[in-house]
């Protein structure tokens, strides 16, 4: 399998991009850990192993693997233990269960459980090898599928929606956990930095819910006033306060069947959070100045870019809200943590700016493309996305100069130009490979410390360095 993988639709092409496939080998048995191992990382395959059940439920959260192959009889937790807590965590996680005692009823229980292979040991290599490439395709196709069917509904409905855009490990770690969930009805709580794509991502959720053909509303908590925003939330009656001069419905109501984002829920006073733990046990808001509930039908996605837990500790929050909206959680990184994402956000940015514009997408100049690339980005995705809308409006060339750029994120640009051994116009891909390069050599050629001063992981170095057969 390549390094990565597209998907080409009559849709166009869609950033259906893919790391090497993530399998996770369980067994409780160190020496075929190993054989395993070695056979599947010649084969493209990350892997990670887990010497038996128990540890390997506990990687299953840390790897947050492509697919699971998994002994079924093992001390502490078993094969079925393995695969319902892999289920648990993702209805799509392709499970390949081993074992060198087959009976018929552990076999026709693993199917009906949602196994996707039951595999008798010993088995040949080459077997293997094939049942986890049909089980990674497999992987592959249904969220190439997903992304189809999002930008389809898009694209009919003429909205801006769509995947959120990032490739980094530690990105789309985030992404895979969102559409796990996304079908169910599942409250979610997005924590994240300001300008990191909460809502964005929210949307993304919604999109992919069975709620998709209801509406998706926002609010937020932090820039409305008290009384203002119990109104927005739950509707008031005629003559409730000064200036309700008719019934309104709120935005529980109004979001019915349907999707309702709460943007900086860690904002709202005690009052008001009071009110909606209520709507969300109940499921049910009274309005304001009103004596009779009104039923609600919704999923609620919250998100927060502060510390509820220190909140709490504060008195400032609800421990028992929390614990209501805290269903599922879902951390967006600051982009200074996802460095590698900045030059694909980049070329996104660019060719949404362009088009709007009817011109076609610019490039960076290797000055700007170095001030992108040395900025801390406080302001995260959203610093990013302003800074290239700015770049587009005062660039009439094909090619973005540095000094379109804000000068917040041009002062400090001080990495070491690679410009002279680049051909022109480069690709970004060309850009970064010689740029790795670069840094590759200065560290002597020294891969930890390589990984370290480029701010990725040293698994992405590794990726990187294989996809631009750069690694021996």
């Amino acid at each position: 399998m390549g390094d990565h993988l597209h998907f080409v639709s009559p849709l166009g092409r869609l950033p259906l991009v893919s790391a090497l496939p993530k399998i996770l080998v369980i067994d409780d048995e160190s020496a075929i850990l190993d054989t395993v191992r070695i056979l599947l990382r010649r084969e493209g395959f990350e892997v990670s192993t887990a010497l038996g059940g128990v540890q390997g439920v506990e990687k299953l959260h840390e790897f947050r693997p492509d697919l699971v192959l998994t002994d079924v009889r093992m001390p502490g937790s078993n094969g079925l233990d393995i695969l319902s807590a892999a289920r648990q965590l993702d209805p799509t996680l392709p499970v390949i269960l081993m074992t060198a005692q087959v009976s018929l009823q552990s076999a026709i229980r693993a199917v009906n459980e949602g196994a996707f292979y039951y595999l008798q040991k010993p088995f040949a290599n080459d077997d293997l090898v094939a049942i986890c490439r049909r089980a990674a395709e497999s992987r592959q196709l249904r969220r190439e599928n997903q992304v189809l069917r999002t930008e389809i509904r898009r694209r009919e409905r003429g909205g801006a929606g769509g995947p959120p855009i990032g490739t980094s490990p530690i990105f789309t770690d985030v992404l895979r956990l969102a559409e796990a969930v996304a079908p169910s009805d599942s409250t979610v709580i997005i924590s994240g930095e300001s300008g990191t794509g909460k809502e964005v991502l929210a949307r993304y959720i919604h999109e992919l819910s069975g709620r998709v053909g209801g509406p998706f509303l926002s609010v937020n908590c932090g820039a409305l006033p008290e009384s203002l925003l119990e109104s927005e939330l739950f509707g008031h009656v005629k003559g409730s306060f000064t200036g309700a001069v008719r019934d309104k419905d709120g935005l529980f109501v109004a979001a019915k069947e349907g999707s309702f984002f709460l943007d900086e829920v860690g904002e709202m006073s005690p009052a008001t959070q009071v009110k909606l733990l209520r709507a969300l046990q109940e499921r049910e808001v009274i309005p304001v100045g009103a004596t009779e509930a009104v039923p609600v039908d919704v999923r609620i996605i919250a998100a927060t870019n502060r510390d509820l837990d220190e909140e709490i500790r504060r008195g400032t929050f609800r421990s028992d809200l929390f614990y209501r909206l805290n269903v599922i959680t879902l951390h967006l990184p600051p982009l200074r943590e996802r460095p590698e994402d900045v030059l694909v956000l980049a070329e996104h940015f660019l060719a949404r700016f362009a088009g709007q514009r009817g011109k076609e997408p610019p490039s960076l100049s290797p000055q700007a493309l170095e001030a992108l690339q040395s900025h801390d980005w406080p302001g995260n995705v959203r610093e990013l996305e302003n800074a290239l809308e700015r770049a587009v409006v005062l660039s009439d060339g094909d090619e973005i100069p540095v000094t379109a750029l804000p000068v917040r994120i041009t002062e400090h640009a001080s990495l070491p130009l690679i410009s002279n051994r680049l051909p022109p116009n480069p690709s970004l891909e060309i850009i970064e490979r010689a740029y790795i390069h670069w840094v590759l050599q200065s560290e002597g050629g020294n891969k930890s410390r390589t990984a370290e001063v480029l701010g990725i992981d040293p698994s992405t170095l590794y990726r990187k360095l294989i996809r631009y057969g750069m690694e021996a």
